[in-house]
């Protein structure tokens, strides 16, 4: 089970509220930043509700953005190379010296940047998607965005066990946004429509379908940029009770 919670522009449990960027103006007036709507939500709950900790959104320098994304190539790179084993070995190598590097820097869960940074694309983390908040707010989540070649399944196609993964962090960003206590994934369903294509650019769409008690229930799709549905769910999400991590 994945939670949602939030402060200060992020949730905990690996979920995103979208951060509170700031809304760029282009010359025409148009807005060119995500559209994001806090209206519903309370910051205070989060003091509150469960046993799921405060996560502060992380200050980060100049280099991190890059270098996520330097990690992001590499990991295309490492399911899809075709190279002598010779450099396989020497790749290995360099592997090993940034391991022996970043080792000592080894951080406890919060402490780090990654999935804190709320600005960037997946938070800064390798494990979420990286796609971008168009957006956000008491009537709903939409982000665009791409599988890339990591995600690779088989024929092109996107692997079916990463779309679960979009749609239950989209979930989490749905339950903040609506004004709803932290929660935590208690069943998604997944209808698998058409192929999902790698590296095309895709939008993900949900929204609170409605609530009972402590239970949220929301629909989401992915769909193309003609508008085909690929995949849909059905997810529903439960508060946390006072004792719940």
């Amino acid at each position: 089970m994945s939670a949602a919670s939030g402060s200060d522009s992020i949730r905990g449990g690996g979920r995103e509220t979208g951060g509170r960027e700031a809304v760029k103006q282009v010359p025409d007036g148009r807005s060119a930043g995500p559209r994001i709507d806090h209206s519903a939500v309370d910051e205070s709950r989060y003091e509150r509700h469960g046993g799921f900790p405060k996560v502060s959104r992380a200050r980060i320098g100049a280099n991190f953005a890059p270098f996520v994304e330097a990690m992001r190539t590499l990991q295309d790179l490492a399911v899809s190379v075709d190279a002598p084993d010779e450099v396989f070995g020497d790749a290995l190598a360099k592997v090993r010296e940034l391991n022996e590097l970043l080792e000592p820097y080894r951080a406890p869960e919060l402490q780090g940047p990654a999935g804190r940074a709320v600005e960037l694309p997946g938070r800064g983390s390798l494990l979420l998607l990286p796609w971008r908040v168009v957006e956000a707010g008491p009537d709903g989540i939409e982000m665009t965005g791409e599988f890339r070649r990591y995600h690779l399944g088989g024929n092109g196609a996107a692997h079916g066990g990463v779309l679960p993964l979009l749609f239950d962090d989209l979930l989490g960003m749905i339950v903040h946004y609506a004004g709803r206590p932290i929660s935590r994934t208690a069943y998604l369903h997944v209808n698998y429509r058409k192929i999902t294509p790698l590296e095309q650019s895709l939008t993900v769409r949900g929204r609170v379908d409605r609530i009972e008690g402590r239970k949220t229930f929301i629909t989401a799709e992915l769909a193309d940029e003609q508008g085909n549905v690929l995949a849909d769910c059905e997810g529903l999400m439960i508060q946390l009770l006072p004792w719940q991590p």
